[in-house]
């Protein structure tokens, strides 16, 4: 199956080990054969190449690490690998998870497997295309601004950020600290439901991960929605938004009223400053996270002339593609003396506003709020080459991100033949009412076809 998703030209994995991936199979049989099956025995599953395994390199689809083996696993692998689960190989990315495409690689773009000729999203495409493609069930990904939710609308899979503080970010390759999560694909609401709960928990090697108990998550599939309300943020739904996807976020609306949930109009006034806040605070953060990659400490080095500073130079100039220098360069100018508060600190102040927004309107008894995952479908490889206009492809999901909420998309249908995504967020670690509501979006759309 990798095979001929390779002559299909999808560019989907970077790394693989087919000998290794039987061993691990083989492993997992002589398990089962003891009685001791975990909950993914057997299961296949592709982790985004952030995200560090001892097998397998991990680059971030950049040449500063071409060749990097870690000396450790993240802890989402660690956890998934003992729950039995087979390691298919290492999903294309955009590099360093800079971007909305998986254009930015430095080995090649990913192609979306339902319409090769469009991007599959990103920066975890090579993830969402993997459970397109039907390679495996369930991929992990990483999100910082919408990098699992917009990617799964593309695709038609389901893509679940959890709560900030959810899921270890041990071992996953830093971009920008306070946003970064790793994120869960599935083929289904309960795929994605059962590879976040083995994930989850709290975890001694990330200061950040939450000492919060995990639910049964794929219980959900059976909680009702009777008392449930659900948010409509009208800033999400833009006189200049497609109608098509505005008609599907109502047929969404209406599946869960079916089911006993009440929808209530909310506001959200300041989700207008969400990307600009977003485009300070991220490169920021990455000005100083990819700071490491110097030639001295991991991957490639490039001797240049003048000495160590000229090698520095010459690593960074050769091994960073063009949008993560953009972002390099960005940050570092919003960090520096004089624009720090002009900047940075506005930025901060911003996303306050934004996490202030969310609190208020849960605090009113919304429980759920469902907006478009994008204001568009999938677009076609290169047409985007302005940056900006890249950028507004995650107008819809970087608040979650801002204010640490859990979020979700779910195939919603199709515009033009391709596939589009309702997103679902909820309160901090209410993860179970959103679940809920997705498998009830999911259930209603399979009884219709």
């Amino acid at each position: 199956m990798i095979g001929a998703n390779d002559r299909d030209g999808l560019n989907i994995l970077l790394g693989c080990d087919r000998a290794w991936t039987r061993a691990q199979a083989e492993a997992v049989d002589a398990d089962a054969a003891r009685g001791v099956a975990g909950a993914l025995a057997g299961v296949p599953v592709a982790i985004k190449d952030n995200l560090v395994t001892e097998h397998l390199p991990t680059t971030c689809a950049s040449r500063v690490l071409e060749g990097y083996v870690s000396p450790f696993e993240a802890t989402a692998v660690r956890r998934l690998r003992a729950q039995g689960a087979v390691i298919l190989g290492k999903t294309n990315l955009d590099e360093f998870a800079m971007g909305s495409s998986t254009e930015h690689s430095a080995f090649g773009p990913t192609r979306n497997p339902v319409d090769p000729t469009r991007v599959p999203g990103g920066s975890s495409g090579g993830s969402a295309a993997a459970v397109a493609a039907g390679l495996c069930r369930i991929a992990l990904g990483s999100e910082t601004g919408g990098s699992v939710r917009q990617p799964a609308a593309f695709c038609g899979v389901v893509g679940v950020k959890p709560t900030y503080g959810r899921v270890s970010r041990y071992g996953l390759v830093a971009f920008a600290s306070s946003l970064d999560q790793v994120g869960v694909f599935g083929a289904s609401v309960d795929d994605a439901a059962l590879g976040l709960q083995v994930i989850a928990g709290h975890d001694l090697r990330d200061a950040t991960s939450a000492v919060h108990p995990v639910p049964s998550l794929r219980a959900a599939g059976d909680a009702p929605l009777l008392g449930v309300v659900v948010g409509r943020p009208r800033e999400y739904f833009p006189a200049s938004l497609d109608p098509r996807i505005a008609e599907a976020c109502e047929v969404a609306l209406d599946h869960l009223r079916e089911q006993g949930a009440q929808v209530r109009e909310v506001s959200l006034p300041h989700t207008d400053l969400a990307i600009p806040a977003y485009y300070v605070l991220a490169p920021a953060e990455a000005s100083s996270n990819l700071s490491r990659f110097d030639g001295v400490r991991y991957g490639a080095r490039v001797e240049g002339p003048g000495g160590l500073r000229g090698m520095y130079e010459g690593t960074r100039s050769v091994g960073f593609g063009p949008e993560v220098t953009r972002r390099i360069l960005l940050g570092t100018y919003a960090l520096s003396a004089g624009y720090y508060d002009a900047y940075y600190g506005k930025a901060m102040q911003v996303r306050r506003l934004i996490a202030d927004d969310f609190a208020r309107v849960f605090a009113e008894g919304v429980h759920v709020l469902l907006t478009p995952t994008t204001p568009s479908p999938a677009f076609a490889l290169g047409a985007m080459s302005d940056p900006y206009e890249m950028y507004l492809s995650d107008i819809f999901t970087v608040t979650a991100n801002l204010a640490g909420l859990p979020a979700m998309s779910v195939p919603a249908g199709h515009v033009d033949g391709l596939p589009i995504g309702v997103q679902l967020m909820a309160a901090p670690f209410d993860e179970v009412r959103m679940l809920a509501a997705g498998y009830t979006i999911e259930r209603a759309r399979l009884e219709a076809a």
